[in-house]
């Protein structure tokens, strides 16, 4: 009989039904409903529940993200019999030869940024909504890509958003010794389905912005002001060097906006100079306030 280990997430909304050995090899799909679902008879079988909207198949696991109308209290372990006994009669999991004929192969090209320690390799497909930073290999749970790419000696720090993986380097080597190898390694690892990201494993983006609108509403106008100048005129720009910066905090006492700089920003040798001459020069201009100084804290 088959053996089910049923595990939360950090999502409430989706929840893990883990099998002993692995039911798909360096594969990954998501479905969003049953026509999705054709090269998976058991998740078009779930779709008849009312209440699945997404089926992620990785690894070893299932993960099923549900709708508002039930608790997963209240079904998770029926789920989870269903799945039994769907595999238990022979049921297919992953139709292997419908999967292979859709793989599609994909281009990867790298970009340089400001930073000379980071480079950004754009892939030809979107990635992720989330965007996700990576300081070392014991944070890599959610990203299969990641946690190889830190096997590489000189691979310090990941960033992963929408259709790019920014690579930060230490000093070891330079980037006309490695590129290649590392281009190569990204478009290989995802054309042969591995997991760039388990967005079970993430804040999905709607969490994300719920939380973030709850805690934009009890900030104060200034910071608000700041926010949505950050979000329409910086983080644009930002994005494209391979980076991003996220607002920490606005002190009204001595008039200090603190932010974060991920990606190709942290460690920058021109962020600085963006900071001050840049982003500090622009909100002072549209917040009519001299006195107004930026930081970042993790600069």
């Amino acid at each position: 009989m088959t053996k089910i280990t049923i595990k939360e997430t950090q999502n409430p909304t989706i929840l893990k039904f883990e099998f002993e050995d692995f039911i798909t090899q360096n594969q990954n799909f998501e479905f969003k409903n049953i026509d999705e679902a054709q090269a998976s008879p058991l998740a078009q079988q779930l779709f008849y529940l009312p209440f699945v909207k997404t089926v992620y198949i990785s690894g070893n696991f299932i993960a099923i993200e549900r709708y508002s109308i039930v608790d997963w209290d209240d079904v998770k372990d029926a789920v989870a019999e269903q799945i039994t006994a769907f595999v238990d009669k022979g049921g297919v999991i992953i139709k292997i030869d419908e999967t292979k004929a859709k793989k599609q192969p994909i281009t990867v090209y790298g970009e340089t940024t400001p930073n000379p320690s980071a480079l950004k390799f754009v892939v030809s497909r979107m990635l992720t909504r989330n965007a996700v930073e990576y300081k070392n290999i014991d944070q890599t749970a959610s990203s299969p890509l990641a946690q190889e790419l830190f096997k590489f000696p000189y691979v310090k720090e990941i960033f992963i958003d929408e259709n790019y993986i920014s690579v930060t380097k230490y000093e070891i080597n330079n980037w006309d010794e490695i590129t290649l190898e590392l281009r190569t390694f990204i478009k290989q690892f995802i054309e042969n389905g591995g997991t760039v990201l388990d967005e079970s494993l993430i804040q999905t983006k709607a969490k994300t912005e719920a939380t973030k609108d709850e805690a934009f509403d009890k900030l104060d106008v200034t910071s608000q002001q700041i926010i949505n100048i950050l979000e329409e005129y910086v983080k644009p720009a930002v994005a494209a060097d391979g980076g991003n910066i996220a607002f920490e905090s606005y002190n009204e006492d001595d008039k200090t906006v603190k932010v974060l700089l991920q990606g190709a920003c942290s460690g920058c040798p021109s962020s600085t100079f963006t900071l001050k001459s840049g982003i500090e020069n622009m909100l002072k201009s549209m917040l009519n306030d001299e006195a107004i100084k930026v930081e970042a804290v993790n600069a």
